[in-house]
Parts: structure tokens; sequence; C-alpha cells
């Protein structure tokens, strides 16, 4: 992995700011959808629609020297990606319905977890003592949050936190390959193939499955506007754009921050005033994040003489 040019490191860390701001929104903007009668399939599949029909042009304007060079293998990886992403979506989206919007963005977010597994069995990835440890503090904050309210909701809310889980783990099939294409493939043309991809994959799911793509009041259709401008192009793109500079493992505990994004919009737009422990789980969560980012700089520093 190369330590990104100096010049680099603010785009860097203004994009990944940007990211959790945005996707902090999705759980929000989610279930205002839902309230005006959208199923979770279908806000899933409009959302990548319309991001997809913003990128997809782009990638094809932009880089049609790259698209002729661009190998088979990488063409399945970007599939692969794609088909991750739909997944994440559909079972996240999906588990708003059964549990909390505090669970649901905290499970989803337990995805380090899974990439840290991955990375290293998988990739043979060394990880600093210090981000295990950060990962650790991170994920223990998720717990307390998450563990706040779980079982409030009785089958139905465990239901929802499995699909919430399911969700992490699709995910992190998606930061991993995409760091492992992000390294060689150009920001369009990567975020081009996996969006259209999940859409494709979205739309057809919901074709299968009988859930209808239109008749819904206007008010869904905003939301879910909304939802593909912030949280997908914004907030996806940035974190898509940040793999070609740092690990998934750093970009997945980055997203731990989402968790405390989503609970701050939660108490005006949601009237969801956090508990004692789940501001304290917040600031386990921002501690984490906090160390695995000291150690992912101290390990770029390590290897930029190597250069």
């Amino acid at each position: 992995m190369n330590a990104p040019p100096v010049e680099k490191r603010t785009g860097l860390a203004i994009a990944l700011a940007l990211g959790v701001a945005a996707v902090s929104s999705a759980a929000i903007l989610i279930s205002f959808a839902r309230a005006q009668g959208v199923p979770a399939l279908s806000i899933a599949a409009l959302r990548m629609a319309i991001a997809a029909l913003v990128v997809a042009p782009v990638a094809l304007l932009r880089c049609r020297a790259e698209i002729r060079d661009l190998p088979v293998r990488d063409v399945g990886l970007g599939v692969a990606s794609g088909i991750f992403l739909a997944m994440h979506f559909g079972f996240w989206t999906s588990s708003l319905d059964s549990t909390s919007v505090m669970s649901s963005v905290v499970f989803v977010s337990t995805n380090p977890l899974f990439v840290v597994a991955a990375s290293t069995l998988l990739f043979r990835e060394k990880l600093r003592p210090a981000t295990l440890v950060g990962i650790g503090v991170a994920v223990a904050g998720g717990a307390v949050i998450g563990f706040a309210d779980v079982g409030q909701g009785g089958g139905a809310s465990t239901r929802g936190d499995i699909m919430a889980l399911l969700g992490a783990v699709s995910a992190s099939g998606y930061l991993l390959v995409g760091r492992r294409l992000r390294t060689r493939m150009s920001l369009p043309l990567y975020v081009g193939i996996s969006y259209v991809t999940a859409a494709s994959a979205l739309l057809c799911i919901a074709g299968l499955t009988g859930v209808r793509l239109t008749g819904y009041p206007a008010r869904g259709y905003m939301w879910i506007l909304f939802l593909a401008v912030g949280p997908q192009l914004l907030g996806h793109t940035s974190y898509n754009y940040a793999l070609k500079y740092v690990s998934a493992t750093f970009v997945a505990v980055t997203l731990l921050g989402e968790p405390i994004g989503a609970t701050l919009l939660a108490i005006p737009l949601l009237a969801q005033v956090p508990s004692a422990f789940r501001i304290v789980g917040g600031m386990f969560v921002l501690a984490g994040i906090f160390l695995s980012a000291r150690a992912e700089a101290g390990s770029k520093r390590e290897r930029a003489p190597e250069k």
C-alpha cells in the first residue's frame, strides 16, 4: 500500500470527513422514505439506479482508453464489488423495517471485524497493533450502543439486527474488492462499474419479487433522490476515492463514525434522544477511530522511505 502524496493528504482528509457526514444521513433519509410507504427494496434499487445514471456517462466519456485496455479480471472484480454493494444495501435498508436506527447503523458498522479477518487471512495484510487496538475500542463502543436497545422489539428487532450484520459482511467485501481495484483503476471507472452493477442487481431482484418502483408519493421519491446524491454519490464515492491511498481496514473504521452522525441527526429529526449508554459508546467509537487513524499515519511514515 503506497502512502498518498503530500498534496493528496488534505484532499483525503476532506473526502473522508465528507463521506462520514454524508453517509450518516442515510438511515434518516431511508426512514423518511419508508414513512411515505416506499418499500426497503425499492429505496435501495432506486437509490442505486439514480447514482448509476450519474456515474455511468462520466465513466464512458472520461475513461475510453482505460476501458479499451481493461483486463477481464478487473471487469469481474468490479462486478463483484457491485454485487457486494447491492447485497449491503438490500440487507441494511431492510433491517430498518425491524430494528431501530441506532441498532441498525451500529451493527452495520461492525464491518471492520470482517475486513480485518479477510485482510489478514486472505490477503495477508499486516496490521499494526495500534490499529487492532483502535478497532477493538471502536467495536466495543459500537456494542455498547447497539446492546442498549437490543431486544426492545422482540424477535423482529433480532431479525433486523441480523440483517444489519449481513449488511456489514457485504460492505466488507465491497471495501476489500474496492481496495484491490482502486490501486490500478480510476475512480470514475470503478464507481461506474460498481454502481451500475449494484443498480442492475437490485432492479432485477425488485422485478423478480414483484416489488414495484412507481406509484409512491412524490415526497418519498424526494427522500430517495437526496439519498442518492448525498450518502451515495458524495459519501460512498468519497470512500472509494480514499481506498486508493489507505487500507480497507482504515476506511471501515472511519465508517464507524456513522452511528455518531446518525445519533446526532436523529435527535432533532426523529426525536430519538440517546441514553447515557449510547453516549459512552459513542465516545469509545470516536476514540477507536482516532487510534486507528494515528496508527495508519504512522504506518505510512514508516513506509515512505521505501518508495
